[in-house]
């Protein structure tokens, strides 16, 4: 296999499409940083003591993208070793990559991967706990088990859509807000304020939302590989009321923040990606049991989510611009 195909079967395998998801939600939890330095008044002798670290940024970036990747490492070595990759049908968004079953990988290669781009994620949320603060290592463990026992624990037994929702999405948010404000000797009251709080909620929402929906058309094959998912406990019928119900959350939890104002109505900006989540609800309702008419309804979900946790991230930075 020439070096290209390595390089493109390796992408794949990380599903490199899908890190976009960490990337937008690390600049949430940026744009949140940048709007408390924006605000914070923390001067001697003139001199402002703590600022916003690009390096540091960048630092964070890598980290969570890095982790993302593993999470999908580890899920698609699961779904080999199971047989669930076997039996799925797949689509863009969903059925795993096929690069296992296709030859281009192995699955011990991709366990090693797993193992070391979570050891690389871990090197660098070190750094964060050493230099920023501890409650970094919470999150970090937090997210490791989550990483590691998602697929062989949590999508047993009806945890892996809240796992997934907290990990990669709502603790992103706050964890990089964190190692980028923090110090280590600072209160850990103070490093969770209602708005970063109140503004990780809709994210975390939104990435359970989008590994929900994408196990609609894997419901036999994870059946038959031990999964046992909501979708699977609530059938297909009313698992799409439930999307439904959860993509109405989303939304109100965005609306909730201005209104208490914890927030400036930028946020609002994130209410633009409404039409699309309204056809993708709509299509999932229709479509829930026609796995050959509900995939547009999932390229609909990822583009509802993406958008979403970015505009939400544009609206904090006009704030840090402009203020409220």
């Amino acid at each position: 296999m020439q070096k290209r195909d390595v390089i493109k079967a390796w992408a794949g395998q990380v599903r490199s499409n899908f890190l976009a998801l960490a990337v937008v939600l690390v600049l949430l939890g940026l744009a949140l940083a940048g709007l408390h330095f924006s605000k914070s008044i923390d001067w001697i002798f003139g001199l402002k003591t703590r600022a916003f670290s690009v390096p540091g940024a960048i630092l964070v970036m890598l980290g969570i993208v890095i982790a993302h990747a593993s999470v999908n490492l580890f899920n698609e070595y699961s779904d080999s070793r199971t047989g669930i990759d076997d039996h799925t049908k797949r689509t863009t968004f969903s059925g795993g990559t096929g690069l296992i079953q296709s030859g281009a990988t192995t699955p011990v290669a991709v366990n090693t991967a797993a193992w070391l781009t979570i050891f690389l994620a871990f090197i660098i949320g070190l750094y964060f706990f050493i230099m920023s603060h501890w409650m970094i290592g919470v999150i970090m463990l937090i997210g490791g088990v989550s990483i590691v026992f998602y697929t062989t624990h949590f999508a047993k037994v009806l945890l892996g859509e809240f796992f997934a929702g907290l990990s990669l999405g709502s603790l992103v948010v706050i964890g990089t807000y964190i190692a980028m404000v923090a110090a280590p000797g600072d209160a850990v009251c103070s490093l969770f304020p209602a708005n970063v709080v109140l503004i990780s909620i809709p994210p975390g929402i939104l990435t359970a939302l989008l590994l929900y929906l994408n196990e609609f058309p894997d419901v036999e094959a994870d059946t038959g590989g031990g999964r046992f998912h909501l979708v699977i406990w609530l059938g297909r019928k009313k698992a799409s009321y439930l999307y439904v119900a959860g993509l109405a959350a989303t939304y109100l939890s965005i609306l909730i923040v201005p209104l208490l104002g914890y927030s400036s109505w930028w946020l609002l900006l994130g209410f633009l990606t409404l039409p699309v989540a309204v056809k993708a609800g709509m299509t999932t309702l229709k479509y829930y049991d026609n796995m050959e008419k509900l995939p547009p309804a999932l390229g609909m979900n990822v583009i509802t989510v993406l958008g979403t946790d970015l505009l939400l991230a544009v609206g904090v930075f006009i704030e840090m611009l402009v203020g409220r």
